[in-house]
């Protein structure tokens, strides 16, 4: 029997029999300026014992939407309120769904969807799905440029490495921009570039920037060692994750200044970060020790 394929963290396809990783969204409150940023402790917020993974922030900082599997099947969408704490299911279909985004009109949310990783939309109650880009290639992820345009990230086929491509809904047309990227899509704040990392052949990975505008690419920094998810805070630094650790970057510093580790807080395998808006909270994605 040929064993349907599924992707796990939105870039490796795995068979639908083994399971995703069992990993929890946490949230932590951060504080301070320049490499002086400290980390408060983690709060576990998708609380299940299955895959929970890749959050997003609306854009008032006020609810965190993520992807989470509840049911030994399949992926829905779901919604953290940070005021209330409270859970609640956003999407109900047989699908899979992963990679909520708020859509630049701030009406819809945007996700990979299905087998066929297309991109489709829904109501923010998850009501009212309706396709936005079929896209020849499998996307794993995605962000917003502007209203009709979108960097994703497309899985290379036939052992093929992933590529960055810019999306056209209105025009029906995608571009190659670079192949061999990570999974970190991100709109950096007050550029509207996109940022992505780069995987030179035989050389570091690296930060890099895409100019919509001016369709040029650009060396951000290093890429923190070991690592490939990133997310921006709304004063340009930067923070990366590798291991139990995460790391900060700033314009015209030398490096990468580590301000946590979560190793005594029981997390392992940091990936997925996400900033709130105003800069003073952090999603992370772990897997807990105990698990």
């Amino acid at each position: 029997m040929r064993l349907a394929l599924i992707p796990v963290l939105g870039a490796l396809l795995v068979p639908q029999a083994a399971p995703p990783p069992a990993t929890e969204v946490y949230l932590a409150p951060l504080s301070g300026n320049g490499t002086a940023l400290a980390i408060g402790a983690p709060v576990d917020i998708s609380n299940s014992p299955e895959y929970d993974n890749q959050p997003s922030f609306v854009p008032d900082g006020s609810a965190i939407l993520f992807t989470s599997r509840r049911d030994g099947k399949q992926t829905d969408i779901y919604r953290y309120d940070l005021k209330t704490k409270q859970v609640t299911q956003l999407t109900h279909t047989p699908e899979n769904e992963y990679s909520p985004l708020v859509t630049p009109d701030g009406r819809t949310f945007s996700t990979v969807r299905g087998d066929k990783q297309e991109l489709w939309r829904f109501d923010p109650d998850g009501s009212s799905p309706r396709l936005v880009y079929a896209h020849k290639g499998l996307i794993g992820y995605h962000v917003w440029i502007d209203d009709h345009r979108l960097a994703v990230f497309v899985l290379g086929g036939g052992g093929n490495p992933a590529t960055l491509q810019i999306v056209d809904t209105k025009a029906d047309t995608t571009e190659v921009i670079e192949p061999n990227i990570g999974q970190s899509l991100l709109i950096r704040p007050g550029r509207r570039t996109v940022s992505f990392i780069g995987r030179p052949q035989g050389a570091p990975a690296v930060v890099k920037e895409f100019d919509p505008a001016t369709k040029k690419t650009a060396l951000v920094t290093e890429a923190l060692a070991g690592s490939q998810y990133l997310t921006w805070l709304p004063d340009g630094r930067m923070l990366m994750a590798s291991g139990t650790k995460i790391s900060v970057w700033r314009g015209g510093a030398a490096g990468w200044a580590e301000v946590a580790d979560f190793a005594q807080a029981g997390l392992t395998k940091i990936t997925r970060l996400a900033a709130s808006p105003d800069g003073k909270w952090l999603a992370l994605v772990a897997e807990p020790a105990s698990k």
